[in-house]
C-alpha cells in the first residue's frame, strides 16, 4: 500500500487488536491500595514533604529527546499530528500537496516510515555520557497518542508498529550502563483535544477504525472526562512500574482544574513507590499543576529573574524552531547554550536540553557536533556547574535575562562585564566560581562583585586560578572589583571561568563554657 509520493500507508490488516481498557475498576484499586501504604497520602500536605533529592540538585544537566513518528513527515515541529488537521495552516496546505487527502493519507500513514533501522541506543547513551549530562527523560508519549515504549493500554506503540522495538526500554536500559538516570516525559494529557482539526472536515479521524488513536479529538475548551483522566493516570502508572524512572516529567495542560485529583493521586503512587524501591526520584511541572514545595517546578525554553531558593528546572532545545527532529532547523550557538547552561545553574536550577533524533534512529550531526562540544567545555569547566550551588548573587553585568517562559527567540549577545556565579564546599575548601559570557577585548576581567567595596566574599581570598589550566598572568583586588588578567581570547565558546578559593571561615572562640 504505496501512495503516490513514495511513502507506504498503513495497512489495517496489519495492525494489532484493539485494546480493550473500557474498564478499570481493578487497576485504580492496585493504584490506591499503593497510596494506602504510604508515606505518602494524596493530598498536597502530605506532598510537601516531599524532599527535592540530592542527587537532582547535583546533577545540573539532562537530556530531553523528542522523538516519534512527528519526524517522518519533518515539518515544522512535533505538532505536526495537530496542525496538519487545521485547515488553513501552512501545515495543512502542505499535507496535501505532499501527500494528498487527509482522508487518503493521514498522520497514522506515517507510522510504517517511522523505522528507526538504524538505532543504536548503547551510542546515544555514550554520546550522552560525553555530553556530561547526568540524566535522560525521553518522550514517553507526545500528544500525538503515539507510545514509544511498550504499552498493555495500547496498541499504538513503538514495540508494536513502526520500529516494533521497545524503543525507550533499550534507551533506559543503555543508560543505565552508562552511568546516566534515567527519566521518562509524558505530554498525554493534551491528547483530549489534539486531533479535533480532524473531526471538522472529511479525514481519517473520523474513521471508527481509528478512534483509539486520534480520539478524543474534542474541544480544547472542554474539560476531559472521568474516562480520560483514569486512562491517563494508568498509562502514567503503567510507565512509572514497567521502567522505574527517576525523573517524570510532565507537559503543560495538566494544570487544568479536572487533572487535580489525578495529579494528587499519581504523585502519592509515585513518591511511595519510590520509596518502596529505595530509590529518590522528580516530578518535573509546569505553571501551576503542583503545590509548591510538592515537585520541581520547570520552566520551557525560560529563566528566573534570580536564584530560587528550591532547585527548578529549564527545559529547552538545540533548536530554536522546534523540539522534533524537522528539515531546516534554526540551531542556537554553542556559546548560548553554555550560557543557558551557566544561567540557569546560577540560579539554582537544572538544565534538560532536547534534541530530535531522525526517523531512521540517527541523530543528526549538529546535534552530536554540540553535544560533544558541550562535554569538552564541561570536561574543563565542570567544576563550575556539577555539585554546585548558587552563590550570593546569580550574576553581575550589563545584559540581564529575561525572566520567564518562551525567552529564547533570539540570541542576546553578551559582555565580558556580564558573570554567572556559582559556589561548592567540599573537603578541599570554600570556592566560587565566576562565569564570564564573554572574553574581554583588553585581556581583563573585572569583577566587580570580588570587589572589597561590596563586600559580598566574607572570606579572605587564598587564589585565584582558572579552569582548564593556566594561571592568570596577573590579579589585583581594589574596592571596584576583582581585576584577573587572562590574555588573549581562547578557543572557547565564552569567556573563561574564575576559581577563588576562599580563606577557610573563623569561627570565634566560644566564651561561654561552663567552669569545669
Amino acid at each position: 500500500m504505496t501512495a503516490p509520493h513514495g511513502l507506504p500507508r498503513l495497512d489495517p490488516d496489519s495492525l494489532p487488536p484493539a485494546v480493550d481498557v473500557s474498564d478499570n475498576t481493578a487497576a485504580l484499586a492496585e493504584v490506591d491500595a499503593v497510596i494506602e501504604q504510604g508515606p505518602f497520602s494524596a493530598d498536597w500536605d502530605s506532598l510537601r514533604d516531599y524532599e527535592v533529592p540530592r542527587w537532582y540538585a547535583d546533577a545540573k544537566f539532562g537530556i530531553f529527546l523528542h522523538w516519534g513518528v512527528y519526524s517522518v513527515p519533518a515539518f515544522s515541529s512535533e505538532w505536526y499530528s495537530r496542525t496538519m488537521y487545521l485547515e488553513g495552516s501552512r501545515e495543512h496546505a502542505h499535507h496535501l500537496e505532499t501527500y494528498g487527502p487527509h482522508s487518503e493519507f493521514g498522520y497514522k500513514d506515517f507510522i510504517p516510515s517511522f523505522t528507526m533501522e538504524d538505532y543504536d541506543p548503547a551510542a546515544w547513551a555514550a554520546l550522552f555520557r560525553r555530553a556530561g549530562a547526568q540524566f535522560v527523560v525521553p518522550v514517553a508519549e507526545h500528544h500525538d497518542g503515539f507510545a514509544m515504549y511498550q504499552s498493555d493500554r495500547t496498541r499504538w506503540n513503538a514495540a508494536q508498529m513502526g520500529p516494533r522495538r521497545d524503543v525507550m526500554g533499550e534507551l533506559l536500559a543503555a543508560s543505565d550502563d552508562a552511568s546516566i538516570t534515567r527519566g521518562a516525559s509524558s505530554h498525554r494529557a493534551e491528547h483530549w483535544f489534539f486531533m479535533n482539526g480532524g473531526a471538522r472536515f472529511d479525514s481519517d479521524v473520523l474513521d471508527p477504525a481509528y478512534q483509539d488513536f486520534y480520539g478524543p479529538a474534542q474541544r480544547e475548551e472542554t474539560a476531559p472526562n472521568e474516562r480520560h483522566l483514569e486512562d491517563w493516570l494508568l498509562r502514567t502508572v503503567e510507565i512509572i512500574d514497567r521502567y522505574r524512572p527517576q525523573v517524570l516529567w510532565f507537559d503543560w495542560w495538566i494544570e487544568q482544574p479536572a487533572f487535580e485529583p489525578s495529579l494528587r493521586r499519581l504523585a502519592a503512587y509515585y513518591y511511595n513507590r519510590a520509596a518502596e524501591w529505595g530509590r529518590e526520584v522528580v516530578i518535573n511541572y509546569k505553571w501551576e499543576a503542583f503545590a509548591e514545595g510538592s515537585a520541581v517546578y520547570d520552566i520551557e525554553r525560560g529563566t528566573m529573574g534570580g536564584i530560587r531558593p528550591v532547585p527548578w528546572q529549564n527545559d529547552t532545545s538545540v533548536s530554536r524552531s522546534s523540539w522534533c527532529w524537522v528539515e531546516g532547523h534554526e540551531y542556537k550557538s554553542l556559546g548560548e547554550l553554555i550560557i543557558e547552561l551557566a544561567d540557569t545553574v546560577s540560579k539554582n536550577g537544572n538544565l534538560l536540553l532536547n534534541i530530535g533524533p531522525k526517523p531512521d534512529g540517527t541523530i543528526a550531526s549538529e546535534e552530536q557536533e554540540m553535544l560533544e562540544s558541550i562535554g569538552a567545555w564541561l570536561t574543563e569547566n565542570g567544576q563550575s556547574i556539577f555539585g554546585t550551588r548558587p552563590w550570593i548573587v546569580a550574576e553581575e553585568g550589563p545584559t540581564r535575562s529575561q525572566a520567564g517562559s518562551f525567552v529564547d527567540g533570539a540570541e542576546v549577545h553578551h559582555t565580558a562585564a556580564d558573570f554567572r556565579f556559582t559556589t561548592r564546599h567540599d573537603v578541599t575548601g570554600d570556592y566560587v566560581y565566576a562565569i564570564a559570557l564573554a572574553h574581554p577585548e583588553d585581556g581583563v576581567l573585572r569583577i566587580r562583585s570580588f570587589g572589597t567595596g561590596l563586600r559580598l566574599l566574607p572570606q579572605e581570598i587564598r587564589s585565584v586560578s582558572l579552569l582548564g589550566g593556566g594561571e592568570p598572568l596577573g590579579v589585583e583586588r581594589t574596592e571596584n572589583a576583582l581585576e584577573v588578567t587572562v590574555g588573549p581570547a581562547a578557543d572557547s565558546p565564552i569567556g573563561p571561568v574564575v576559581k577563588i578559593h576562599l580563606e577557610p571561615e573563623v569561627v570565634p572562640e566560644r566564651t561561654d563554657h561552663l567552669h569545669g
